[in-house]
């Protein structure tokens, strides 16, 4: 008895569209007419894995953002354990609110994209002003203006590169 060829990956029907096929070209249950799904497609459901200089570069960034944070708290005086603990925290929620857009960018539609991406340089950027003790309208100023910013050129660069 004969056995069919597998297709190269490029012709193949995606796992997920293998249950639309005819009634009389249906195959058991669990089986796919070209084999199994495999872990890629898996994957993509579940968000992108990173890659050890990616997450390398999320933890500089914390801790790069952490240290600018305890030098403009500092303004110079000597440090003191609430500036480290500000840095730590500043630092770490920044790296964890980046990986997290990170892990899940590529399922967001490119405006949800651009705006996530906005508002999290807007909220960084406009903490770090407010720490050198200008107004909360000033600082909240500043972040709107960076954060809309960051939006219209991330929604043009989406927008002009994505299929």
């Amino acid at each position: 008895m004969a056995t069919p060829l597998r297709m190269p990956a490029h012709h193949r029907t995606p796992w997920h569209r293998a249950s639309r096929v005819s009634a009389r070209e249906r195959l058991p249950q669990g089986s796919s007419r070209y084999g199994p799904p495999h872990s890629r497609d898996r994957d993509r459901d579940r968000g992108h894995r990173l890659s050890p200089l990616a997450l390398g570069s999320l933890l500089l960034l914390g801790i790069g953002y952490g240290g600018y944070t305890s030098a403009i708290a500092r303004s110079g005086g000597a440090a003191t354990y609430r500036q480290l603990a500000l840095a730590l925290i500043s630092g770490a929620v920044l790296a964890a609110l980046t990986f997290a857009l990170v892990r899940v960018q590529h399922s967001l539609i490119r405006e949800v994209r651009a705006a996530a991406w906005g508002t999290l340089t807007g909220c960084a950027v406009g903490f770090l002003y407010s720490l050198t003790g200008q107004s909360v309208l000033l600082s909240t100023g500043i972040g709107l203006v960076l954060g809309v910013s960051a939006f219209l050129v991330l929604f043009y660069l989406y927008y002009t590169r994505e299929p």
